[in-house]
């Protein structure tokens, strides 16, 4: 791994600016294809599936296939399987917002409701590797905040990946991927059902169609190519050398920076990094492209530029330095806390934002799956008691009706109070009632 200054800001840049870029042509192929499935449905879904996903059979994976796939996975994988799956659950659940109802004046109560999506489309890729552990990260979650159909799709389920559907209790299976997926799930197919919301990693073309569908159908966020921070002073070189090549197998678009101001430690994490990669595939191509480690002056001015780089998994020494963090889209903490483990089976979930937009919000969770419903209720009295206020602003924009829409309740209120009063004062012979105090508030002139 090269090592660079942090007085090189072009050398920093490089390492640590954001890696989204836009593909036109990728952009093109992607809105041909879900322009395509939207408009004519399985027919195209079907042509795509065959020519690109290399379908040779049906496109839904029936319960019976997935029990009979997952008794071919080994034992002990299954047993890690719900292991994994058993901590994403009881952390997603812990995620999801509660609902309140909360007194705010006299007459006034504001309440939020919290309900459950009524169907979620979960991508799982099905590429290099197959990935039990993102179909666990999208769906548990889902399932968690009480999301009555969860709908996966994968180019081509393994067998481990089935075994993880059923863990999960996933609705329905579809032999599916790429921009064709993402749009069977945005729009429906006679076969597909629409979903209200697709979440889950996946490649350019996978990214472009859930940015063309976004106006149409909830997505989680752009999900780029995978990234790892680590912030260290001190600590055992191989490990951190492990933790780089591990990120960075994943992709060779893939990013791993150390941040360190010692210069020591930078020596020995290139070396034990040069000794470790593998000879060939995505981790070396990775690195040499995109990997690399910057010393600093100080460790405030490393965790100044992770910081600044908004990473998507940002590795630190100690509660010291995590309490500097201030964005990132997941925080490992300490030399015991592998931010692999992180990938699978600590419960915190892996889909996590990349290219920077950690800066706005953090990784999937069970409050993704959910609607916050805002309940308003109003008094005679409580409407009384902001009426002024509300016309004076409404009346203050030039929305006239906004402030006639509350006077008119006013007026209303005091004939059905005179009126009442009226009849009180026929039956018992009395006179005029008396007048409301106060009278009603009146729009002002602008």
């Amino acid at each position: 791994m090269r090592i660079v200054e942090s007085s090189n800001r072009r050398a920093v840049n490089a390492l640590l600016a954001p890696g989204r870029v836009r593909d036109a042509a990728t952009e093109r192929r992607a809105a041909t294809i879900v322009g395509d499935v939207r408009r004519d449905g399985d027919a195209a879904l079907l042509r795509y599936a065959r020519a690109l996903d290399r379908l040779d059979g049906a496109l839904e994976v029936t319960p019976t296939e997935m029990h009979e796939a997952a008794r071919q996975v080994p034992g002990a994988v299954r047993s890690a399987i719900r292991m994994a799956a058993r901590n994403i659950r009881a952390v997603a659940k812990r995620q999801v917002p509660r609902g309140w109802r909360a007194k705010v004046a006299g007459g006034i109560t504001v309440e939020q409701r919290v309900v459950p999506l009524d169907r979620v489309g979960c991508y799982v890729p099905g590429g290099r590797y197959p990935l039990p552990s993102s179909l666990l990260m999208t769906a548990i979650p889902a399932a968690a905040a009480g999301v009555r159909d969860v709908v996966v799709v994968c180019p081509r389920p393994a067998p481990v990946v089935m075994a993880a559907a059923l863990e999960a209790g996933v609705s329905r299976l579809f032999r599916i991927g790429g921009a064709q997926a993402i749009a069977a799930l945005a729009y429906g197919t006679a076969t597909v059902p629409r979903v209200d919301k697709i979440v889950g990693p996946g490649d350019r073309y996978v990214a472009a169609a859930k940015a063309l569908v976004a106006a149409d159908c909830g997505i989680d966020f752009y999900a780029g190519p995978t990234e790892i921070v680590v912030v260290a002073a001190r600590g055992p070189a191989e490990w951190i050398a492990a933790d780089l090549i591990a990120q960075a197998e994943h992709d060779p678009d893939a990013r791993a920076v150390l941040i360190t101001p010692s210069r020591a430690l930078a020596a020995r994490v290139a070396t034990r990094v040069a000794a470790r990669v593998p000879a060939d595939g995505p981790a070396r191509q990775s690195l040499r492209a995109h990997g690399g480690i910057i010393v600093t002056s100080s460790i405030h001015e490393a965790m100044d530029l992770a910081n600044a780089s908004a990473p998507e998994h940002l590795v630190v020494d100690d509660d010291r330095l995590a309490a500097m963090v201030r964005c990132a889209g997941s925080l490992f903490v300490g030399p015991w806390t592998a931010q692999v483990a992180g990938d699978y089976a600590i419960g915190s979930n892996h889909v996590l934002p990349t290219a920077g937009a950690a800066r706005v919000r953090g990784g999937l969770s069970g409050a993704d799956f959910v609607r916050q419903i805002t309940v308003q209720r109003l008094t005679q009295g409580g409407l009384r008691g902001i009426a002024q206020s509300v016309i004076d602003l409404a009346t203050a924009e030039g929305l006239r009706a906004h402030a006639e829409s509350i006077a008119v309740r006013l007026a209303g209120a005091k004939d059905l109070r005179d009126g009442r009063l009226r009849s009180a004062a026929r039956a018992t012979g009395a006179g005029s009632p008396p007048r409301l105090r106060g009278g009603v508030p009146k729009a002002r002139a602008r």
